[in-house]
């Protein structure tokens, strides 16, 4: 798949950067897994893109390994307040819908190509784990780069992409993975 059209297709989709690189190139620090499992975000174990069902950071790590390329995309919203968990909410919702379009983009061209989000699946509500049925959309599924243990900052670094982007902006990261 040519990089320039992926990057353009990143760009339409409101992305504020996106960048390709080898999954080789992608660094990993299982210690980020402890953070899942403070459960923070209340999917601890109640989602099947969450640890512990999505898998250990080995077979997750495996996951990525198994494709050659890896497209980071960053999101940047205007945030007035940071506490505010309504428009934090909206902003990764759109920001993870946004990647589900691309990554069916990339399939079409790539073919077996998966999304890394900016947070655990949501596609459900609640996940059908809740109710011990089988997921409803596992093509669709996505975890998020803490339950990969990518460490995000030191690939930002990478791909010269700011992490902070400073006062009143909200930066949200995801990845594609493709061959």
């Amino acid at each position: 798949m040519d990089t320039e059209q992926l990057i353009q297709y990143a760009i339409e989709e409101n992305f504020t950067d996106a960048k390709v690189l080898g999954t080789d190139e992608l660094v990993f620090d299982d210690s980020f897994r402890p953070y899942c499992e403070e459960n923070l975000c209340g999917q601890y174990g109640v989602n099947y893109s969450c640890p512990p069902v999505c898998g250990t950071p080995e077979e997750m790590r495996a996951k990525i390994l198994s494709h050659k390329k890896a497209l980071l995309l960053q999101s940047t919203w205007e945030i007035s307040d940071y506490t505010d968990k309504e428009a934090i909410k909206k902003a990764k919702s759109a920001h993870n819908a946004a990647a589900l379009r691309l990554t069916k983009k990339v399939r079409k061209e790539a073919g077996d190509a998966f999304m890394i989000g900016a947070s655990g699946c949501a596609l459900c509500s609640p996940c059908a784990l809740a109710n011990n049925e089988p997921c409803r959309f596992p093509e669709l599924q996505y975890s998020c780069m803490s339950a990969y243990c990518i460490f995000v900052r030191k690939v930002t670094e990478k791909c010269n992409m700011e992490y902070d982007c400073g006062a009143g902006l909200l930066t949200f990261f995801g990845m594609i993975l493709f061959d």
